[in-house]
């Protein structure tokens, strides 16, 4: 470290400022704050007929209790940069971690499902203001010698909380209650908010910029991202324009997404700073972290669908499961700093995609008998792949832009992997559906009377069914449905496993799009 400053001074370099311990501190309770809002999108996610069960609701009903925090938190990630130049990050982060600790609070004592869907959009509103804070205070608080270190720390957060969401959650409910899915935020957060409070300094409030606040901008930019969401993940339950309120809120995007566009452009003082999209690093930065939101929720979802719907699994049993995944984003973090001291970044971006990539084709000859070990490597790839590309997507994202910029566009930054995972979920829920019905209707056609094997088939099942006293005609062609309905449920899953596939070898041919910062590996460019 100090021969590098010794030959910094002698290039004429100025030496980069002293981080002190404060900032440091301040920075890890952000972090802290972070991990607690991105756990919660999918905490409840392997407990909703817990939660369902203990508020006596409807299965249609308990799935608002995820979509309410999902559709709040959207809105509230881009507004963040905004609201940090008003009141201050210390201001902004300490309101954010008090509320999302008393929602969390108030979610644990709900009696029934209004109250509880009131309490998650609150929570996920609330809270989702931490999540660009950290992004932002980690590029204005450390200088780009310090990025190897911190960039793995928030990229670690900022996958393996949704990663874990379902262990975590599987593990509360099944010990305790399903109350404790949201107690669980009360202690760390009232330490988040003191320390926000207390240690946070790194910036000043300006109240000027609230006098140009852009009242139709926020209005219209509410309407579009919340119904957005909605339609995303309501859509394929509800059979997408074919059902009224999906027909509305697709309306409602267009209309509210052009006035949005329109404001961001011409507002004096726009909700959302559009001019970081003129970086191209940062535009193909975004267009990264999308995908990887895709790859990030899609597979925190396709993996407990199938452990539940083919191998029977309860919540506790898929959260074990899913933890490799974890464990191997965990011990990569480290790694992937040293990569990227040493490497083009644009080259750990290829190798994560590769990598990330190759467990999904390894998913492509899953069979209904996939067990813990047949996912074993499937998951280990996702996991240290995921780490090894969002380090360097971070940082060429981010790294690149003057720290006036940074706020809004930290906010914009982690809004499309939230859009990713939404636009990704939906996608693959409706190519279940549909596929299910297509493979159903193929595989149907093979197994007709007409055909000796499906006919030796039933008369088997059927003598086998019989000697047990049982209607064995009855319960064998029942048995042979249900065969070939699993069937059919595998090959559409191997179908979407085969898409994020081709998703992402086509993001390992698109990295060298990005410009090659300058500077030593790990530098990012100089925000400074």
């Amino acid at each position: 470290m100090a021969n590098d400053i010794a030959k910094d001074v002698k290039a004429g370099i100025p030496p980069e400022p002293p981080v002190s311990r404060r900032s440091v501190f301040a920075f890890f309770a952000m972090v802290l704050g972070m991990f607690m809002a991105i756990l919660d999108i999918q905490i409840v996610s392997a407990s909703l007929s817990e939660i369902q069960a203990g508020l006596g609701a409807s299965s249609d009903e308990a799935a608002w209790v995820q979509t309410a925090y999902l559709v709040a938190e959207v809105i509230m990630i881009p507004l963040s940069g905004m609201a940090a130049r008003i009141l201050s990050t210390r201001v902004m982060f300490t309101i954010s971690a008090a509320g999302f600790t008393a929602a969390s609070a108030l979610a644990a004592t709900a009696t029934n499902i209004d109250q509880m869907i009131i309490y998650r959009a609150f929570q996920g509103f609330i809270g989702g203001g931490m999540i660009p804070s950290v992004f932002a205070a980690a590029f204005i608080i450390f200088p780009p010698s310090k990025r190897p270190i911190v960039s793995p720390i928030i990229g670690l957060i900022a996958t393996l909380a949704p990663t874990i969401g379902p262990t975590v959650g599987g593990y509360l409910s099944h010990s305790f209650s399903w109350h404790w899915l949201f107690l669980v935020n009360v202690p760390p957060g009232i330490i988040v908010t003191i320390a926000a409070w207390t240690l946070i300094d790194f910036d000043k409030p300006e109240p000027g910029l609230a006098r140009n606040f852009d009242w139709t901008g926020l209005i219209s930019m509410g309407v579009f991202l919340g119904a957005l969401e909605y339609v995303l993940e309501e859509g394929n339950n509800k059979g997408w324009l074919q059902d009224e309120k999906i027909a509305i809120g697709a309306v409602a995007i267009v209309i509210a997404g052009l006035v949005f566009f329109y404001r961001a452009f011409t507002a004096k003082f726009p909700i959302v700073d559009l001019k970081a999209f003129t970086n191209r690093n940062f535009a193909f930065g975004t267009a990264f972290s999308f995908i990887m939101g895709v790859g990030l929720y899609g597979l925190t979802y396709l993996y407990p669908v199938y452990l539940s719907a083919i191998r029977g699994y309860d919540s506790l049993m898929i959260g074990e499961t899913m933890f490799v995944s974890g464990l191997a984003m965990f011990f990569t973090a480290p790694v992937a700093g040293i990569m990227s001291r040493k490497l083009d970044p644009r080259v750990m971006m290829m190798i994560g995609f590769f990598g990330f990539g190759c467990g999904t084709l390894m998913m492509t000859r899953m069979t209904a008998d996939w067990d813990f070990w047949e996912l074993f490597v499937p998951q280990i790839l996702r996991g240290c792949s995921m780490m090894i590309a969002m380090v360097p997507i971070n940082n060429v994202a981010l790294g690149t832009l003057p720290p006036d910029r940074i706020r809004n566009a930290s906010g914009l930054y982690n809004l499309s992997r939230n859009l990713g995972g939404a636009v990704g979920l939906a996608v693959i829920n409706t190519m279940l559906t549909r596929q299910t019905r297509s493979h159903y209707e193929q595989l149907a056609e093979h197994v007709q009377w007409g055909r000796p094997e499906a006919r030796d088939m039933v008369t088997s099942m059927t003598n086998k069914f019989n000697a047990l006293g049982l209607d064995g005609g009855t319960v064998a062609i029942k048995q042979l449905a249900g065969m070939v309905k699993q069937q059919a449920y595998i090959l559409s899953f191997i179908d979407v496993f085969l898409l994020l596939t081709s998703l992402f070898a086509l993001l390992v041919v698109s990295s060298f799009l990005i410009q090659k910062p300058e500077g030593p590996a790990g530098a990012s460019g100089g925000g400074h």
